[in-house]
């Protein structure tokens, strides 16, 4: 069992122990689960965007890098034109 102590402005250290099990970091948030008898702490972890992959549907099939890569290029050509023919 480890334990904490709860500070005179409420505060409450996270021992070591299980920062470093629940690879938890500062910025990290945990969540306060009440229950009839007490109340625990559940890590929420930070996800990242790769974390996020694949989580919407695709609306139409993906052209390939090379393609996207072209396709982003001649947006930006033209809108480079538009800028240069306003001035």
């Amino acid at each position: 069992m480890v334990r904490a102590r709860l500070s005179s402005k409420g505060q409450l250290t996270i021992p070591v122990e299980i920062r470093e099990r629940y690879g938890l970091a500062t910025g990290d948030e945990v969540e306060f689960v009440l229950e009839e008898k007490g109340a625990y702490l559940l890590p929420l972890k930070r996800r990242s965007l790769l974390d996020l992959y694949g989580a919407l549907p695709a609306t139409r099939p993906w052209p390939g890098i090379q393609r996207a890569r072209r396709i982003a290029g001649t947006k930006r050509g033209q809108e480079l034109d538009r800028k240069l023919r306003r001035r």
